[in-house]
Parts: structure tokens; C-alpha cells; sequence
């Protein structure tokens, strides 16, 4: 017999189940356990007795009233919980249009070593072009957030940002569809770089899609806080702190790390897979047709931003 009181032997004909509608007076033994906890915590004596298969949760007759009465409070303040895990989302499978993006990378990195050239221009510097200069954005040169994003320092650089983006970005395509998940990476990492600009010295200069990167663990983190949060309750923190981990780790390695980019499209990643997870828990996942029309979008800002920087770069 399973007891919270040494002193059950006496007067125990005078003892009573609680009962408060759980298969009458009996309970499993799991849920009489709680339950002469939850009268444990009241000083109320109690004890548990098996019944065949089922078990009784019995007190003194004369605490029987105050006994069911804090039982009764207790289920219904723990009613629902712990709360349902949030339904299983089906990915998408796109990894090879995602690689594809991804091998573009590749190509402009190489345009960047062998030079381009236009009629009438000669050979254009894109990485002169199109580095996010700070001194340039703070005086209007906006497509220097996006065109920066595009180009790499080296090979290393570049196959980093490849191998390491390459599985966050991948995960969140797959998650989010991937219109949207190149829109909200371009968004993340175009602000990453525009709000740096801003804080580093106008000399400052910058390249790398890993700001976008960071912006895919930042959205990725987001995703998982706000649509767990009725799970995680006081817990909602752990996927962000995760996020912040990856970046102490992966973002602050290198002489070259531009910690401030990482640190910036971090945050801005968080916010937009904040709003983007409050919207697809809404209202779903963008169809087929929005998908591609935000794949589209996403094409278009950045072939916008290259031709803006070869019309008006220095």
C-alpha cells in the first residue's frame, strides 16, 4: 500500500475515496499519486490502496469535503496539459531548385574572378560594384545591400557559405516552400546589411551571402518559438537561444568575420520568421502560384539591384 502518512493503521474503516468523476471512485495509479500529492501539499493525510487493476485514493471521512474540493481545483487548473503537440507540417520537397540557387552563387563568384564586361564600359569591377560599402548605402546606394549578398571574398568564403548555409537553407525551403523562404532570406540579409552599414564606419566594407544565413537560423529559430509557443509556455526562449548558440559558434570564427552583418541579419531573421509563421499558421503556406510569384519577386529585386549597381556604380 502506497501511503503519505506513517499513521494509516488506526481507524482506518473511517477512511473514504475521493471521488470527483474519474471511472467513480477509481483511478490509475499514476493519477491516484498525483492526486495524493496535490493532498499532501494541503497537509491533508491520505493513501493509496490497489482495487484489482484500479486503485483508491481514500482519506479521513471528516477531510473528505476539503479533499475533493482541492482535487477538483486542482484538475481544473491543469486542465488541457500539458496542450497537444503542434500538428506534424509536411515539408516540401525542393532541394534541387534550392541547389540550383545556390549554384548560382558559384557562377557570380567566378563572373567575379574573370572579370565582366559591357560595350562601351570595358571590364566591370563587381565586386567594386557591388560590395556593401557603407559610406555608399548610408548615401543612397540601396542595391549594395542586395548585391553584396551575391559576391565572396575566396573560394573558402564562398564554399562556407555553400556548405554550412546551403543545410539551413535547405531546411527552411523545405519548411516554408521556397518563394517564400528566398523572399523572407533576401529580406533578412538585405536589411542585415543596411542596418550595419549603419553602425560600422563608412569605410566599412563588406561581402557574403552569409548574412542571409544567419537570417535562415533566425528565421528558422522564430518558426519553431512561435509555433510551439502554446507548448513551451515558459520555454519559448529555447529555440532562440539555439539560434544565438549557432551564431557564437559559426558567426564570430575567421579574421575576416563581420560579426556585426551575422549579429544583424540574425535579428531581422527572427522578425520576419516571426510574421511569416503567425501568417502561414493563419491562413497556410503559400500555394503553388504565390510561391512562384514570390520566387519571381525575389529574382527580380536582385537582377534590379545588379543593374542599378553597373548603371550607377562608381
Amino acid at each position: 500500500m502506497d501511503h503519505s502518512d506513517a499513521h494509516l493503521d488506526e481507524g482506518k474503516n473511517d477512511w473514504r475515496p475521493v471521488t470527483t468523476g474519474y471511472n467513480g471512485v477509481f483511478l490509475t495509479r499514476q493519477q491516484a499519486r498525483t492526486w495524493a500529492l496535490v493532498l499532501d501539499s494541503r497537509a491533508i493525510p491520505c493513501c493509496i490502496e490497489p482495487v484489482g487493476a484500479d486503485w483508491h485514493l481514500l482519506v479521513p471521512e471528516h477531510h473528505l469535503e476539503s479533499a475533493c474540493r482541492e482535487v477538483r481545483l486542482y484538475e481544473a487548473a491543469n486542465h488541457n496539459w500539458p496542450p497537444p503537440l503542434p500538428a506534424t507540417r509536411q515539408l516540401v520537397e525542393n532541394t534541387m531548385p534550392t541547389l540550383s540557387v545556390l549554384l548560382l552563387l558559384a557562377i557570380v563568384h567566378n563572373l567575379s574572378l574573370i572579370g565582366f564586361s559591357l560595350p562601351e564600359r570595358g571590364v566591370i569591377d563587381l565586386h567594386g560594384i557591388g560590395a556593401a560599402h557603407a559610406a555608399d548605402i548610408r548615401n543612397g546606394l540601396w542595391w549594395q545591400c542586395v548585391t553584396a549578398l551575391t559576391l565572396h571574398g575566396d573560394l573558402t568564403h564562398l564554399l562556407s557559405n555553400l556548405s554550412i548555409g546551403g543545410v539551413f537553407i535547405i531546411l527552411l525551403c523545405r519548411e516554408l516552400g521556397s518563394g517564400l523562404a528566398w523572399t523572407l532570406l533576401l529580406a533578412s540579409g538585405a536589411t542585415g546589411n543596411l542596418l550595419n552599414a549603419w553602425v560600422q564606419s563608412p569605410a566599412h566594407r563588406s561581402v557574403g551571402a552569409s548574412t542571409a544565413v544567419f537570417g535562415a537560423v533566425g528565421i528558422l529559430a522564430a518558426v519553431s518559438m512561435v509555433r510551439e509557443n502554446h507548448h513551451l509556455r515558459r520555454r519559448w526562449f529555447v529555440p532562440v537561444a539555439a539560434g544565438l548558440a549557432l551564431l557564437a559558434i559559426l558567426g564570430t570564427e575567421g579574421k575576416n568575420t563581420d560579426l556585426g552583418a551575422h549579429l544583424f541579419g540574425f535579428c531581422t531573421g527572427l522578425l520576419c520568421g516571426a510574421g511569416a509563421e503567425f501568417m502561414v499558421g493563419k491562413f497556410g503556406r503559400p500555394g503553388r502560384l504565390l510561391n512562384v510569384l514570390l520566387a519571381l519577386l525575389s529574382g527580380v529585386v536582385v537582377a534590379a539591384a545588379w543593374w542599378a549597381a553597373i548603371q550607377f556604380g562608381a
